[in-house]
Order: C-alpha cells, then sequence, then structure tokens
C-alpha cells in the first residue's frame, strides 16, 4: 500500500510540475502585413483555447523596426483583437487586457539582442517559480532573413535541458529544387528536423482538414470507390477576384505556380491520392504516405500546363511594370520574349500507381478571375442510363444524377467551409460535435445542382486556418505541417515544369466576368489545351520583327515530302499525336499496329511523350520492332533496347510477345555473322508483318547522313534483296544491325525526325542533293506507295 501511495503521490507531483510550465512565443515580423492579419490573432486564441489549462504564457512581438515605432504598431494590433461569439463583450475585454499585459515588444536586430531576450525569457520564469516548458519562435520574415536568425536562436536562445524549441517557418521554402535544398540544409545546422514547424497555411483551413478524418471515418463507403475504377477525375481549385496589386514584386519571382500549386493545391492532392494508414491519427504514418504519394507523382512536361495572365498585370508597378508599360509580354533588344511567371495556370496531374492510373488531377488557380472559391472536388464515373426523363427522377436519388465528394474550401456561393457528398452515393459520417448539417437553402445550386441533392455538413465554429495550426504546433502535432522530405520531393516535382516554361508567354485575359471562356481548357492524352482559340493581333516597335516563337507549327514541304517544322516540345507533341492516329487507324482497319522505332537520343523525348501523355494509344495491339541496334548486350546503357524500355515500354502496356528486339546477342556473341542475327530478324518480319510492310517506320538523321545504321561508308544494306543487314559505324560501337533501305521503303509511313542545331548543315546540304544514298543514305529513303513526313524542329531547320 505504501508502495502505491508513493507512486500516485509522484505521479500526482509530475503532472503538477508539467501542469506549471512556462511558454514563452517569439513573433519575428511581428510587425509586418501577415502578423497584423492573422498571426496575433491565431496567438490569442490559443492563449483563449489553453489558458487555465496548467501552463503560463509570455509573448514577444519582435521586429527590426524600433522600439517607440514597434510598440505603437502592436498596441493598434493587439486593440483590434476578436472574441469568438460566444464570448460576452465583458468577458472578452477582460481576455484581450490580460493578452495584452502579457505581450511585448521589443527590437530584435543584433546578437546582443537574441541574448537579452533570452535572459528576459529566463528572469520571467523565475519570477513567476515555474520551469520553462519550452519556447515557440513564429518566422514571419522574408526566407533571406531565416539563416541570421537561425543561428542567433541556435546560439543564445534556446531553453535549457527539459523543454522544448518550436521553429515555424513561412513559405515560400525556396524558389525551386536547388534553392530550396540548399535552404533546408541551412536551416537543418540550426534546428533538428522535429524542431521545425513549416506552415502550409491551407492545412489549416477546416474543409482540408476534414479529408483525411473524412477518408478515415467513411472506409467501408470508400473503399471500393476510392479508385481509377470509380474516380473519373479530381478537380483542386482555389480562384481569386483579386490581382496581385501590393504584390507584384513577388509574382515577378515567384508567379502562380510557386505560390499557390507547388504547396497548397500539391498538399491537398497528397490527402486525396496517398494511401490512407491503417492509424490516421499517427502523424509519423500519414507523413510516409503523404511521402509515398509525392514519389507517386508522374513528371509534369510542357503540355501538362495553360498558362494566363491578366492584361492590367503590367501596369500594377514592379520591374514587370515597368518594364511592359500596357501588360504585355516584355520583349528583349533581340526582340525575344522575356517571359513573366503567371498569376494563372491550370495543371494536368497524373499518378503512377495502381489506385491511380490514369485518373485525371487537375489542380488550377488564378487571380482576377470570376469569382473567389476553393474546393476539392472528387467526381465519379456513372455507367447508369436512365429510361425516364429528368423530371420523372426521384429527387436526389436517380442514379443518373453526378456523383460527387467535394470538400469546399471556402467562399464562393456557399461563403462557408463544407462537406458534400452527393445523395445517389451514400450518407457520410462525420464528428457531430464540430460538423453539422447544412440548412436549405432554396435556389443556392452547386457544380450544376440544388444543395438539397447533397448530404451537406459545414463547421459548428468556424475558425482561422492560422488559430488552427497554431494549436497544433503548441501540442506538438506534425501531420499539419510540411517536412523536409516532402518539401524536397514536391520540388523535385515541379522544377522540371517551371524549368520548361520560363519562356513560355501566357495568355492574356481581361480579368473578371469578361474572362468568358477564354480560360476554359480541355484535357486528352494527357496533355492541356485553352478550348478557344486565342486571336490577336501582334502590334511590332520600331525595327522589331517576328521572331521564330512567335509561330508554332509551320507547314510546309522539304525534298517534295511534307515537312512540319516546330519548337522542341510542340514538335513532339505534334508527332506523338500523328503517331497515335496512326496507330489507331491501323488497328481499325487491320487489327494491329507495326512501328519500328530508330534508336539514339533523338526519339527518348518522343518516347517519353508517348509513355506520360497518350491514354488512347492501342498498345495492346501493337507490335514494336527496333529500325536498328548497337552490338551490346540488350541490358548495356548503349543499347537502342535498353533506351527504349526505360523511357517507354516499362510505362505503358505493349504485351511481352509483341515486342521484338534485335537479336544481336547470339550464342554469347555479338553480331557474329555465322549465329545468323540478322537472317532470323528478317524471317521474324516476314512472318508477322504483311509483306515485310510496316505500318510506321520512324528514322533519324546523322551530320553525316545516315539513317537507321546505315552510313557512307558502309554500302551494306542500301540495295539488294536482304530486309535486315549488319553494318559498320565510324563511331563506337563500331558493329551494328540495322534494316535495310529497301524494307524501309516498303512501310506505309516513314517519319524522319530531325532536332538540334548540329543537324543544321546536314539539313541544308540535304535539302540540294538528289537521289544518293550511298554518298547521303537519308536521300534514299522514299517509300514506294507509303508517305514519308520530315519532323524538324526551329534550330535543325532554321539555325
Amino acid at each position: 500500500m505504501l508502495a502505491v501511495a508513493t507512486c500516485v503521490a509522484l505521479l500526482g507531483c509530475l503532472q503538477a510540475q508539467k501542469l506549471q510550465g512556462h511558454v514563452s512565443v517569439i513573433l519575428l515580423g511581428a510587425t509586418g502585413d501577415l502578423a497584423r492579419k492573422y498571426l496575433w490573432q491565431g496567438l490569442f486564441q490559443l492563449y483563449l483555447d489553453e489558458a487555465g489549462q496548467g501552463h503560463s504564457f509570455s509573448f514577444h512581438g519582435a521586429a527590426l523596426t524600433a522600439t517607440k515605432q514597434g510598440q505603437e504598431v502592436m498596441a493598434k494590433v493587439l486593440e483590434s483583437l476578436s472574441c469568438p461569439e460566444d464570448v460576452a463583450p465583458s468577458r472578452c475585454a477582460e481576455l484581450k487586457d490580460q493578452f495584452r499585459r502579457l505581450s511585448q515588444y521589443r527590437q530584435l536586430k543584433t546578437s546582443e539582442d537574441y541574448v537579452a531576450l533570452s535572459e528576459g525569457v529566463e528572469a520571467l520564469v523565475q519570477q513567476e517559480g515555474r520551469r520553462e516548458a519550452g519556447r515557440l519562435f513564429y518566422f514571419s520574415v522574408p526566407p533571406f532573413a531565416y539563416a541570421d536568425i537561425a543561428r542567433n536562436i541556435n546560439s543564445s536562445c534556446r531553453p535549457g535541458p527539459g523543454a522544448w524549441l518550436r521553429v515555424v517557418l513561412e513559405k515560400p521554402f525556396g524558389h525551386d529544387h536547388l534553392s530550396a535544398q540548399q535552404l533546408a540544409t541551412e536551416l537543418g545546422s540550426f534546428f533538428q528536423e522535429e524542431e521545425m514547424y513549416r506552415v502550409d497555411h491551407y492545412l489549416g483551413k477546416q474543409a482540408v482538414a476534414q479529408i483525411l478524418p473524412f477518408r478515415d471515418q467513411n472506409r467501408k463507403a470508400l473503399d471500393g470507390l476510392w479508385n481509377r475504377h470509380h474516380v473519373e477525375r479530381v478537380e483542386i481549385v482555389m480562384k481569386e477576384t483579386v490581382d496581385a496589386e501590393g504584390r507584384t514584386s513577388f509574382y515577378e519571382e515567384y508567379g502562380v505556380i510557386r505560390d499557390v500549386l507547388q504547396n497548397h493545391l500539391t498538399e491537398v492532392l497528397t490527402l486525396v491520392a496517398m494511401e490512407l494508414p491503417y492509424n490516421a491519427s499517427s502523424a509519423e504514418a500519414v507523413l510516409q504516405h503523404k511521402l509515398q504519394a509525392f514519389r507517386a507523382l508522374r513528371g509534369l512536361r510542357r503540355a501538362s500546363a495553360v498558362l494566363g495572365q491578366y492584361r492590367a498585370y503590367g501596369a500594377q508597378g514592379g520591374r514587370t511594370g515597368k518594364a511592359r508599360g500596357l501588360g504585355g509580354p516584355r520583349r528583349s533588344a533581340l526582340g525575344r520574349h522575356l517571359c513573366c511567371p503567371p498569376v494563372a495556370s491550370g495543371i494536368l496531374v497524373h499518378m503512377d500507381n495502381l489506385r491511380w492510373e490514369g485518373v485525371p488531377f487537375i489542380l488550377m488557380s488564378g487571380k482576377a478571375l470570376d469569382e473567389r472559391v476553393g474546393y476539392v472536388r472528387i467526381l465519379f464515373k456513372n455507367r447508369a442510363f436512365c429510361a425516364q426523363s429528368e423530371k420523372d427522377w426521384v429527387t436526389a436519388q436517380s442514379p443518373c444524377l453526378p456523383q460527387q465528394i467535394i470538400f469546399y474550401i471556402g467562399h464562393g456561393e456557399l461563403g462557408t467551409p463544407a462537406v458534400l457528398v452527393s445523395r445517389s452515393l451514400f450518407k457520410p459520417t462525420l464528428p457531430s460535435r464540430s460538423w453539422k448539417e447544412v440548412e436549405g437553402r432554396p435556389g443556392l445550386r452547386l457544380f450544376g445542382r440544388p444543395l438539397s441533392d447533397y448530404y451537406a455538413y459545414s463547421p459548428v465554429r468556424e475558425r482561422d486556418a492560422y488559430s488552427i495550426l497554431i494549436s497544433h504546433i503548441f501540442h506538438g502535432r506534425k501531420d499539419s505541417f510540411v517536412t523536409t522530405e516532402n518539401l524536397l520531393a514536391s520540388w523535385v516535382f515541379w522544377t522540371p515544369l517551371l524549368d520548361s516554361l520560363a519562356r513560355e508567354v501566357p495568355r492574356l485575359y481581361p480579368g473578371g466576368a469578361e474572362n468568358g471562356h477564354l480560360l476554359d481548357f480541355e484535357f486528352a492524352g494527357g496533355q492541356l489545351a485553352f478550348c478557344q482559340q486565342q486571336v490577336e493581333q501582334l502590334v511590332l516597335g520600331p525595327g522589331s520583327a517576328p521572331m521564330p516563337s512567335d509561330f508554332q507549327v509551320l507547314r510546309a514541304t522539304y525534298r517534295e515530302s511534307p515537312l512540319v517544322a516546330a519548337w522542341p516540345e510542340e514538335l513532339i507533341a505534334k508527332l506523338a499525336s500523328d503517331i497515335e492516329a496512326t496507330a489507331v487507324q491501323a488497328v481499325r482497319r487491320f487489327g494491329q499496329f507495326h512501328l519500328a522505332l530508330s534508336g539514339g537520343s533523338s526519339p527518348i523525348v518522343l518516347f517519353q511523350q508517348l509513355a506520360t501523355g497518350h491514354y488512347g494509344f492501342p498498345w495492346a495491339h501493337t507490335h514494336l520492332w527496333l529500325v536498328d541496334e548497337r552490338c551490346v548486350p540488350l541490358w548495356d546503357p548503349e543499347s537502342n533496347f535498353q533506351g527504349l524500355q526505360t523511357h517507354l515500354l516499362q510505362h505503358v502496356r505493349v504485351p511481352y510477345y509483341n515486342v521484338h528486339p534485335m537479336p544481336v546477342h547470339l550464342h554469347q556473341r555479338l553480331c557474329a555473322e555465322q549465329d545468323r542475327g540478322a537472317q532470323a530478324y528478317a524471317e521474324q518480319i516476314s512472318a508477322l508483318v504483311t509483306n515485310s510492310s510496316f505500318d510506321l517506320v520512324l528514322l533519324g538523321m546523322g551530320p553525316d547522313g545516315h539513317t537507321a545504321s546505315l552510313f557512307p561508308q558502309s554500302p551494306a544494306g542500301l540495295d539488294g534483296e536482304q530486309l535486315v543487314v549488319l553494318t559498320e559505324s565510324p563511331s563506337k560501337p563500331y558493329h551494328r544491325m540495322s534494316l535495310s533501305l529497301p524494307l524501309i521503303n516498303r512501310a506505309r509511313k516513314v517519319v524522319v525526325l530531325v532536332m538540334g542545331r548540329l543537324k543544321r548543315d546536314i539539313t541544308m546540304l540535304v535539302s540540294r542533293v538528289g537521289h544518293e544514298p550511298k554518298k547521303w543514305p537519308i536521300s534514299g529513303v522514299l517509300p514506294g506507295s507509303g508517305q514519308l513526313v520530315w519532323y524538324m524542329d526551329y534550330e535543325a531547320f532554321l539555325g
């Protein structure tokens, strides 16, 4: 009994000691815009929630502003604080007065200031006769100031043993992957990962914060629905009516993708797409599953995005305004476009995993749009057909009604955060203490349906995102914040697209309701495009002349055959679409499509485009052949087949028996004539390809005029009866296997892809020569009864 009593007494002492801790909150940048609008109110709410729970508090506003001026600004901010609606005015005034007495301003500029701050906190704790529980530093300052502040905190302001340190960081967390990595490394030299809380305030918004709990509480209903078999698409949208005025310099550097999509909307995407942990309340499990979702994101390409810029943007000051005047794209002295980060963007995202394969995730955000609204919309496939007309459907229960789940982040027609579930799906479970059913509002329609079509729930009490996140920080909850790993994974995903868009000219739009359908876009084959063509007159200044970048796809002739010329991204997109159209037509007519692909570096981008952007491609009925191969093992990095495998085959579903690598490696020998590999490949072609006539052959053109592995100094394969030949290359690896020119010319269609400035000279030369395949093998490519089409980028075509 004595032992039990001792344990109980000891436990009581430990609990009392825990309850008597003092917490110091230091808000850096306390006089700034974010602090004045949100953070002081969030800290006041923390005090309201936690006062009387055992901890004591002190709040320190800190900035570079001089003491007197800072005190005046802070006094105005504290006076404007508000209490929840259920707090009586007299009680609110009392609480505000208590909070003001606990809050003080200090200039924090030098290392001595940080030492003085720490000494002041320690003196206050001793004066109260308490132990120190922890210190919370909120960085409401630009990222360039992080390192100096972090160094001073680490050297002078860490709490003593037994107390925690929590450091809160506001975005932007870098400008691209490299800068984010550098910032993370720098901060990591001062703070442990568990000490850092990177704020994405969207994760504190009530509808967003409800996504994982909703999925968890409705597992039974959602388990069979939350996948590619039932979900048609996912839309993640944040629209604003305001423009970038007041933030023009920020948008000049960052743009909407870095400001909204790379962080807010991508974080939301991971909450929707991630695998749901068995224990959804485990912060560690949630963060690990989010990281897995990042790793499953398919790489973005130029065709994954559409960009917009409202016309008045350039008149709003900053470097952009001064350079542009009327808000159009700037031009350099050479006449080239100097493009700016867009203020509106739509992005098409896909996940490479079994759950979401083929499901489009559409991310969209912009300023100066027609409405202010944010939502996540999961739209389900509907296979039902109702014989009766809509007027006879049972209200809100017909299987032909749209089936969707919507996490309504706020604003818009509804004006409040909400969770909406189509009544034709299921009745959801939500926590009754914090969510209530939305009252009926006749005449209100959301996504084309009346509110009565949904089970609709809104928060019992609306709370600001920052108040929620500050509470989570105080309680050490990490699942609502961005870890270093997740941050870098996000930048790995977004940086290649940002690089590819660096010189793109966004579509101009007037702003607001006048936008009409100008920004509507559609997706097909993994690509986004505006629905409406924008016809604009190009007004050039004195001495200006149109540049190649002012044109999209140029159609002409080359060597008396059709020529398609464009910038590389547009060229590859066009070629991929044309190959897909040829494949679909061949399968429709003959039941199968025989495609022979050349090796080398040029086709790699085409393979990647086909792999990531063409879901309508009839891969199951496609036979893949090689035009040529190097005499190396198939697993060698220099193998053309290995390039095909890496960049295409592992991403698409081609039956393994439809893939035909060249037999260059037989009996542990490479291209030995006695192994008859060339004859074996020819026999395979004759057996499977009708009349040995491929539906499409893709070729390249070397700087010496060679094509496939047919070289000027190696006459093999330029004429004769052989279908497949062994040849000699002037460069390593010297031994090659190749389709012969006669076999290539049997094809129904031959495509020659020529890219890069290094091809300019041979392009000019070949344009003038006649039929001289022994000098320039490419000149011998002319299908007997098929079509030849040249695809050249502007650098190869124009130099």
